[in-house]
């Protein structure tokens, strides 16, 4: 797990305003982060393809196998980076302009059927990735700079994407349900509702900076649940499927993107936790 070297910087009083880089790797954010990439790059490997739903890369682009593994060697090149200090800035960058790449990707769709929540939902879900590499790539600049500066504010954007889970959610409410695993009571219609809500409640806590970190630690939790009772027992059902490979490497991710802003906000100086 932790590598030694990324835990052995210590703050000062001089630097509480910018995130130290053993305030964000003591965490579990980072390393779930860079897992979601590895399990992103060696999925586009295996299937010589871009992750299905996700990754929304047209049939008729030139050499698109060749830059599916372009990408996916890219994905668990920098996944590994993140795990060395000397690497982890450089990788956050790279990794923001890959992920930034896909949410580009969901504009044509966007503004051909604007109306059409599905595409709206997919751009910020991939919009998330690239909040959290910017927010490891200002909690890693230099105390005092710019970027660190505005780590706290890069950090609060993720409440936009929240809110995008949420009306995600209501849109396609019954679609939701379907997806609860039906053991789980009180049923599955209640639990859709109810983690709607959640989103809702940590949207407005991120943006208005009132228990942010807080909230964004229980969101955490929540999507890393999600990982846990329906991504990977459908990965168990399906494993040769390339779908499930890439919804559950796309979850990790998202898991470790929120942990990743969880951590940010719990070490803001205001008071956001």
């Amino acid at each position: 797990m932790p590598s030694a070297h990324l835990l052995n910087e210590t703050s000062t009083p001089n630097e509480h305003s910018s995130i130290t880089h053993s305030g964000i790797s003591s965490t579990p954010g980072i390393y779930v982060y860079a897992l979601g990439a590895i399990v992103l790059g060696v999925t586009g490997l295996v299937w010589s393809d871009f992750a299905t739903n996700w990754q929304r890369v047209p049939a008729n682009v030139p050499l698109r196998q060749t830059l599916a593994y372009l990408t996916a060697v890219c994905e668990l090149a920098t996944g590994a980076a993140l795990l060395w200090r000397r690497t982890a800035r450089a990788a956050a960058a790279t990794l923001a302009i890959l992920y930034f790449v896909f949410v580009s990707l969901w504009v044509p769709p966007i503004l051909r059927a604007p109306a059409i929540y599905d595409s709206w939902g997919n751009f910020f879900e991939e919009s998330s990735l690239v909040i959290a590499a910017l927010v490891l790539w200002a909690s890693l600049a230099p105390p005092g700079s710019v970027w660190a500066a505005r780590r706290t504010v890069i950090s609060r954007l993720y409440g936009i994407c929240a809110v995008s889970f949420a009306l995600d959610q209501l849109v396609y409410l019954k679609g939701v349900a379907t997806w609860v695993p039906k053991w789980i009571p009180p049923g599955q219609m209640f639990w859709a509702i109810a983690t709607t809500v959640c989103f809702l409640l940590a949207a407005a806590a991120i943006l208005s900076g009132i228990l942010a970190g807080l909230a964004a630690r229980l969101l955490t939790a929540m999507i890393v649940g999600f990982e846990l009772l329906i991504w990977i027992p459908k990965l168990l059902a399906a494993p040769h499927d390339h779908f499930s490979w890439a919804g559950n490497a796309v979850s990790v991710a998202m898991a470790g993107a929120a942990w990743v802003v969880a951590g940010s906000l719990n070490h803001s100086p205001s008071k956001s936790n």
